[in-house]
């Protein structure tokens, strides 16, 4: 039978006509069906044209989001110099070691163990930072070379390394409180290294890769941009003065008990900061458990009333206006001069003085006698003229502005009081500063913590006769029947005022003292000035002249011997120095020195 002929099994019907193939749906509905099939099919392939032809960039982005990188290339950090090009601060290779959580605790026990007592932590510690839900979590920061490759050593699953570096300080504490320190992430946090952030630290490069799905680097993508290495910063600070100011005041301020220090020594010509030292101090290298009596900067930061060092620039301003000579005589006696309901008193009583012999005993009441005989602005304009009123400008983080208050609401007591340094207070940088008008003849410059490749500018404040009279009543201080036999040098003329200043707490002041001493040497041509305080000494006595002044001394002569300054004492001054110095007790009493508490 032909194939035309076929009938359905049993039903006689032709296979063609058979009811079960018979079509109950309306033929449109199939049309429509296959429109909008070839319409998807024709928006995907017009689609794919758009993206190949016109939105190459939006393909390529997508790409590099999902395998292209840009890995940071890290600056090397700048070091810190001192000014003969010792370092101070540099920076070494380290490693970060890190924890992907998930992979480590599978580790085992003995194995946590070791990685912990590598790492120096507790094995709480380990499994505290393991019990994390992230994905990544630093185990320990700047971690040395060695005890890096002992850890992927243990090879432990999940742990890795990457590399970073940290910060050395090959002489410890010396210069911590001018060199400062970085934190974790290698940011300045104090000092230079966070006032000179910036040129130090240098800036960051760049590399692109392309990454696999391992997330291995699988080639180089090209956008290479180098890093910008740190400048070297070369300081001010001569390594070798710097060790001897901060041994001789460690060795004083552990002699008399006290509780804290400070010394700075200025270079007369330049204004460069040659040394800078506080006690108690720190070694930036091992931070753990630091006090803020350690981190504070006492030199810059710290300010008192100053005392009888302020006792130069009221007699300086008394020289220029014409008002006394050296050769003037002011009478001092009963030893005591009431002003209103206040008394201001001399420890000893000397009856008539010369304006010399009234700064070389250091009397309050000459020194007010002739402070009342000049406006108060004067007196104003000179202290602002050398630096009091305002911070010194070294660019150094946390430098404070000495506290002065405008002449125009001085009183006749506060006028007295302000001419022997009490009524105000500064800081012994601003103090080391003001004496440069002393040593300079006259003129200023301004300071530095940078080394200084030329000289800068000078500032006149005073006639070039008014600053070399003082300079020349300084002197005296340190003869006998002066304040500060202690400072004298073998060798070298030296000349500078002692201070004893009551601190005051609550408003009142207190039986605790500072004790300081600011003099310039030598004399004959003055290279260097020296500035000391001495906070709360409680052993040996209080009074600058017996507690300062020999660290001066000590300073001064290991200064001018690394400088190679040529001693400028007569010889017999030289050999009989020490003997004198030793008798001064007697002809000079420490009670010389006592300021007015009023």
């Amino acid at each position: 039978m032909g194939e035309t002929g076929r009938v359905a099994a049993g039903k006689g019907h032709a296979f063609s006509a058979s009811p079960v193939l018979e079509s109950r749906l309306p033929a449109w509905r199939s049309r429509l069906l296959l429109l909008v099939l070839f319409a998807a099919f024709a928006t995907l392939a017009g689609r794919a044209v758009w993206l190949q032809l016109w939105s190459d960039e939006f393909l390529q982005k997508q790409g590099a989001a999902r395998y292209a990188r840009t890995l940071e290339l890290p600056a090397t950090r700048g070091r810190i110099l001192d000014r003969n090009g010792e370092v101070l601060a540099l920076s070494l290779p380290a490693r970060a070691v890190w924890a992907i959580p998930a992979e480590a605790r599978g580790a085992q026990p003995a194995q946590l163990d070791e990685l912990a007592r590598q790492l120096g932590l507790s094995r709480a510690e380990i499994d505290a930072r393991l019990d994390s839900r992230r994905g990544f979590v630093y185990l320990k920061r700047q971690v040395d070379l060695a005890t890096a490759g002992r850890v992927q050593a243990l090879g432990i699953a999940g742990i890795h390394t990457h590399k970073e570096s940290r910060r050395h300080y090959p002489h410890g504490a010396l210069t911590a409180h001018v060199v400062g320190f970085n934190d974790v992430e290698d940011q300045g946090q104090e000092g230079i290294k966070l006032a000179h952030q910036a040129s130090l630290g240098g800036t960051a490069g760049s590399r692109r890769v392309i990454r696999d799905r391992l997330g291995r680097i699988a080639e180089d993508a090209g956008g290479r941009l180098p890093a910008r290495d740190g400048r070297d910063l070369a300081l001010a600070i001569d390594g070798r003065i710097q060790h001897a100011a901060r041994s001789h005041l460690k060795a004083a301020v552990e002699r008399h008990q006290a509780a804290a220090g400070a010394i700075v020594v200025l270079d007369v010509g330049s204004g460069e900061v040659l040394a800078l030292a506080n006690l108690p101090d720190y070694d930036p290298n091992e931070r753990k458990g630091l006090t803020g009596a350690q981190l504070r900067n006492r030199a810059l930061t710290d300010i008192y009333e100053p005392g009888s060092v302020i006792k130069p620039f009221t007699i300086a301003l008394a020289l220029e206006k014409g008002l006394a000579t050296p050769d003037t005589l002011v009478e001092t006696a009963p030893g005591r001069l009431t002003i209103g309901r206040a008394t201001i008193r001399d420890a000893s009583r000397h009856d008539t003085l010369t304006v010399a012999e009234v700064l070389q005993k250091s009397s309050n009441v000459g020194t007010v006698k002739l402070a009342l005989q000049m406006p108060a602005q004067d007196m104003w304009s000179m202290l602002m003229q050398v630096g009091f009123g305002q911070p010194p400008q070294l660019g150094f983080p946390g430098t404070a502005a000495s506290s002065q208050r405008p002449h125009r609401s001085w009183k006749p007591i506060e006028q007295a009081t302000i001419s022997y340094g009490h009524g105000m207070a500064t800081s012994l940088m601003q103090m080391a500063q003001s004496y440069l008008v002393f040593a300079r003849d006259g003129d200023m410059v301004p300071l530095s913590l940078l080394k200084v490749d030329e000289p800068p500018a000078a500032r006149p404040v005073l006639s070039s006769a008014s600053a070399a009279a003082v300079r020349a009543m300084m002197e005296r201080a340190t003869w006998p029947g002066g304040t500060a036999p202690r400072a004298r040098v073998p060798g070298y003329r030296v000349a500078g005022k002692t201070s004893t200043a009551h601190k005051p707490v609550g408003g009142r002041y207190t039986k605790r003292y500072i004790a300081g001493f600011v003099g310039l040497a030598p004399v004959s041509r003055p290279r260097i000035i020296v500035a000391v305080m001495i906070d709360e000494p409680t052993e040996g006595g209080y009074f600058g002249g017996r507690v300062a002044a020999p660290v001066f001394a000590s300073v001064v002569q290991d200064a001018l011997r690394t400088l190679d300054v040529a001693p400028d004492a007569p010889v017999e001054d030289i050999l009989r120095a020490p003997i004198e110095a030793a008798d001064e007790d007697a002809l000079a009493p420490a009670a010389a020195e006592k300021q007015s508490t009023m």
